[in-house]
């Protein structure tokens, strides 16, 4: 297929490069770097292509003499030299090119930030540095030379020599080119150490710029606390002497895990209380937890190709995820990473963009880049977790690390472990990796002479280029409440291997109530007639938090459903919230997320899933009726849950205090529906922390009262673009509907609106995409005025605009009259003369 790769058309490459050293000359304009690859052929003759994109050669000599033009063939896409031109052995590579970091708007390669130099690599970014075999498969050391009058300059690994205008360092683990990091600028850095457990000092560095050392703490002490929790969860240390964070404003995505040189989005790094949200605190610590554990997943074992992205990415969320429940969250973490699941990954799995963890084709490695490929990557990690059981996973993953060490591996080699550890067929499993979609599990139920039957159905719907999906292997945990709500049976793992299948509980004293899927063991839409007073009964007694909290979200996801078509609130629902608010004994936190209504794009969706178009009007307007009623049915509760979560004293961004933040202001929502905002105006006056500022303004922007306080918020503020970035967000998200996409040309219009830089535009961009019914309004005008800011930000960079498409991808949803707006909307942007591959790539799959 013309430009499309394949997955079985992989081949090894046909040289090993056992050394690389460059040395770079750093200018805006014109940053010349010189590379000498040491390389000898694996076996036979072939000939040496190396990618290669927006380089100027100045030089190239084999064995130390110049090169003829006519012994190489230079294209757009790279350098290629015939075999007849190559020696029989080793041989040593030298080109020089030239390079405009300043010019380079799209964010990959080596770039430029504010007068300071980066790069991005992953995934093809080193192609637009030097000529080099760009792949995940070619492993090398590096040695890197920075020649610049800047005070600070970094790369991978240990420093090795500097002096005035230089510096050199040498990384002595091989690693692919999309992990190569650069970075020059004038920096400070925030420093520590980390002891391993095997004694060896490591030191470590938060650099930023100027004036922001004073907001590094925070991120040191992550890192610190995750480099103890990788040692102690599973066995591995950190290989270098030295470990560099550095917060770089402009960046296309989180954080990038190059060796010993994570460059990172300073929105991921920069935390203080009068700056950062609870929310924020949480964020930094994962993505720097996630990155870390990448030196060992990722890094010392990474992928032979970017088909097997998941591998590294799924396992290393995983790995992130587990993290913050031990350190952090608890139970709560498994509710949050659900909820985004559903959100966002079950959304991808519902539409045009529906492809497998692990593809078998692309045509932009950059759009790979999903949910699907790290949320339900990890999703599938947990599976195998849950089959193994703790002991077993350890023992696998254990094997994993010494069989694959230095290696470039495939999810082949990946189950093909688990198989070796547990001695389990683990085949059928597989297919996790190699099918799109979400599995629907259908359960019935019979109770006859003391026996409790389940029987399970699944199914998985047809996606794109997937018609028939054969049956998963799925595990199930359930556990068996009795009336009383006392446990008759604790949690137990189904296998799930056929299309339809039965288990029996023998030896009941009555008929339980079922606690199906319990801490969502498995990525799958359960299909049960669950009565509304089983639900409430779930939600008082189950011991499992997760169904306790999945029992409340259903029936509030039922009676907002409801409602939409015309229906009234179900008095199981709002008798369940008062007994939710009365609970003083439960978390904070987990009471905040019981009280959280479903987002309007949630119930679109179950709307949807019944063939029926979602009105996002109606939609809209039943979430916002039934916080009225709730609040005017219970308003003494929430009034008391509101006090009584009032956090004393200094700020702690911990879990404790963090939690009744989050009670403190899921209840403020409701009761501006009373009070006409009174109660977040106090809160936002006396807010001595981002969390309960900025949390007390999005409830006064969703009333339509905030135009004082957004003022005085903005004026504090104004100098610092990543809180500007909180303000743009909620008046995006949370305007009313009719007046949202008026709100976001003003403020994109606006000369401080730095569109260019990918935090401003998700900021304001994202943030409409996230206003359910502004961003989908009757008239179209959402729509357009999307596509016209994709159109105008691609020529620049086609990344950002890329991944920003993914908010047309649900637009089949809706009425006819939106449809057309909507198809309208990305055919004007597929007819832009010079679309990006990129974006052309994904317009096309959205349009259908």
């Amino acid at each position: 297929m013309d430009g499309v790769t394949l997955l079985s058309d992989y081949k090894p490459y046909p040289f090993e490069i056992e050394h690389i050293s460059m040395t770079f000359r750093l200018a805006p304009e014109a940053t010349v770097v010189r590379a000498e690859l040491k390389l000898a052929p694996r076996a036979g003759r072939a000939d040496l292509h190396l990618d290669g994109e927006e380089l100027t050669l100045r030089e190239i000599s084999l064995g130390g003499v110049p090169l003829a033009p006519e012994a190489y063939a230079l294209t757009r896409t790279g350098l290629t030299i015939p075999a007849e031109h190559l020696p029989e052995g080793p041989f040593v590579l030298a080109t020089e090119v030239v390079i405009a970091p300043a010019k380079n708007t799209a964010l990959e390669g080596l770039y430029m930030s504010n007068g300071m130099y980066c790069t991005q690599c992953e995934a093809e970014g080193f192609r637009k540095i030097t000529f080099y075999p760009d792949r995940p498969d070619v492993m090398a050391r590096f040695h890197v030379r920075i020649e610049s009058d800047l005070p600070v300059l970094l790369s991978n690994g240990n420093p090795v020599a500097q002096g005035p205008g230089f510096a050199e360092w040498d990384d002595p683990w091989p690693k692919p080119a999309y992990l190569f990091a650069l970075v020059a600028g004038d920096l400070r850095a925030t420093s520590g150490q980390f002891t391993t457990a095997s004694g060896r000092r490591v030191d470590l560095n938060i650099w930023v710029r100027p004036g922001d050392e004073t907001r590094c703490d925070f991120a040191l002490a992550s890192l610190q606390r995750a480099m103890k929790w990788d040692e102690e969860a599973y066995g591995r240390e950190y290989d270098l002497d030295l470990f560099n964070i550095v917060a770089v404003d402009d960046f296309n995505m989180g954080a990038m895990e190059n060796k010993g040189l994570n460059i990172f989005n300073s929105k991921l790094v920069l935390a203080s209380p009068e700056t950062a949200t609870d929310t924020d605190y949480e964020r930094i610590e994962a993505v720097i937890a996630h990155e870390y554990f990448h030196n060992w997943t990722g890094n010392r074992i990474t992928c032979r190709d970017w088909f097997q992205l998941c591998l590294k990415e799924g396992l290393t969320v995983y790995r992130d995820q587990s993290f913050t429940r031990d350190v952090r969250l608890g139970a709560l973490k498994r509710i949050d990473d659900v909820a985004a699941l559903r959100a966002r990954q079950f959304r991808e799995d519902a539409g045009p963009l529906a492809h497998p963890p692990r593809p078998s084709s692309y045509k932009e490695i950059n759009n790979f880049y999903t949910t699907t490929v790290y949320e339900k990557g990890a999703e599938v990690v947990g599976m195998l977790a849950r089959l193994l059981g703790p002991e077993g996973y350890r023992a696998a993953l254990d094997l994993y690390f010494e069989r694959h060490d230095g290696q470039a591996c495939t999810i082949e080699d990946w189950i093909t472990v688990f198989e070796d550890a547990s001695g389990r067929d683990l085949s059928q499993f597989k297919l996790w990796y190699m099918q799109a979609g979400t599995p629907r599990l259908r359960v019935a139920e019979r109770f006859e002479d003391s026996t409790y039957t389940l029987e399970f159905e699944q199914e998985t719907p047809p996606t794109p280029g997937e018609a028939e999906k054969p049956p998963r292997h799925i595990p199930i945990a359930v556990g068996l409440l009795g009336p009383n709500g006392d446990e008759l049976r604790p949690t137990e793992m189904l296998e799930m291997t056929q299309a339809r299948q039965s288990f029996a509980f023998e030896g009941l004293p009555a008929r339980p109530v079922p606690s199906i899927l319990r801490g969502f063991s498995a990525p799958v839409l359960l299909e049960r007639a669950t009565p509304p007073a089983e639900q409430a009964f779930l939600l008082a007694h189950d011991t499992d938090p997760f169904n306790r909290w999945e029992a409340g979200r259903s029936l509030a996801r039922e009676t907002l459903m409801a409602m939409a078509e015309g229906g009234a609130p179900a008095p199981d629902y709002l008798e369940a919230v008062g007994q939710m608010l009365a609970d003083e004994g439960a978390d904070p936190g987990f009471r905040a997320a019981c009280l959280r209504l479903p987002g309007e794009d949630e119930i679109a969706a179950a709307i949807a899933s019944k063939g029926v178009a979602a009105d996002p009007d109606a939609i809209h307007a039943a979430r916002r009726t039934l916080m009225e009623t709730l609040a005017q049915k219970h308003e003494a509760a929430f009034v008391a849950a509101y006090e009584g979560a009032a956090v004393l004293g200094p700020y702690s961004p911990d879990a404790g205090p963090a939690g009744k933040r989050s009670l403190r202001l899921a209840t403020l929502a409701f009761l501006a529906t009373r009070d006409g905002g009174a109660r977040a105006q106090a809160l936002f006056d006396a807010a001595q922390n981002m969390t309960e500022s900025l949390g007390a303004l999005s409830v006064l922007v969703a009333e339509g009262g905030a135009a004082a306080a957004l003022a005085r918020f903005a004026a504090r503020w104004g100098a610092e673009p990543l809180v500007m970035d909180k303000w743009r967000s909620v008046q995006a998200v949370l305007t009313p509907p009719e007046a949202a996409a008026g709100l976001v040309a003003r403020l994109a219009a606006d000369p401080g609106f730095e569109w260019k830089n990918p935090n401003r535009f998700r900021s304001l961009l994202g943030g409409f995409a996230a206003n359910h019914a502004g961003f989908h309004r009757a008239d179209g005008a959402g729509y357009a005025l999307y596509a016209d800011w994709l159109i105008r930000l691609d020529p620049l960079n086609p990344q950002t605009a890329a991944r920003m498409s993914t908010a047309f991808e649900t637009w089949r949803r809706y009425d006819a009259a939106r449809q057309a707006h909507a198809k309208a909307a990305l055919e004007r942007i597929a007819a832009t003369p010079g679309l990006s591959r990129d974006l052309a790539e994904m317009v096309g799959r959205l349009a259908g």
